[in-house]
């Protein structure tokens, strides 16, 4: 299933350039952040691996990114913090990959892309308005942002 996104003149360079400028301007402790769209131009042409971190039960019930490789952040209702998370990227991605961090918001993912930097991955980003997006002033998801609102590449089983 592909997407057609409209781009513009972005490349890539200029979205990771992008994407690392929006880390300064935040004061981010990864190295940056980018949009669905950006993100997803990225792994459509092989330059970078998304990596979904939302639990089991999100990808199950919600939907996924076909493309996506699924190591959980946090496991079950609970959200316990997987402890496994850094090794399992370690050995389905490596750290020398540009790597994409996408959950629900980009809240989790921003935690998993600082936990990951610090351990030593350096090109590891973060999904802006993740695979739901923000909440809207009725508290409800998928109508403000995200990467479903976007109508980029996504599965429900």
């Amino acid at each position: 299933m592909n997407a057609q996104v409209n781009v513009g003149s972005a490349s890539f360079e200029n979205i990771l350039s992008e994407a690392q400028q929006y880390a300064t301007e935040h004061e981010l402790d990864f190295t940056g952040s980018l949009k669905p769209t950006d993100a997803w131009l990225l792994v459509e042409q092989g330059h970078a691996i998304l990596v979904d971190v939302r639990t089991n039960e999100e990808r199950k019930f919600v939907g996924y990114v076909p493309e996506s490789i699924h190591i959980a952040w946090a496991t079950g209702t609970a959200f316990n913090r997987n402890p496994r998370f850094l090794k399992e990227l370690d050995s389905k991605v490596g750290k020398d990959k540009i790597i994409l961090l996408l959950c629900r918001s980009g809240k989790r993912s921003a935690l998993a892309a600082t936990a990951a930097f610090s351990a030593g991955f350096a090109q590891v980003y973060n999904v802006l308005e993740g695979f739901e997006g923000d909440l809207n002033t009725h508290k409800q998801r998928n109508s403000t942002n995200g990467w479903r609102l976007h109508q980029l590449p996504w599965l429900q089983d």
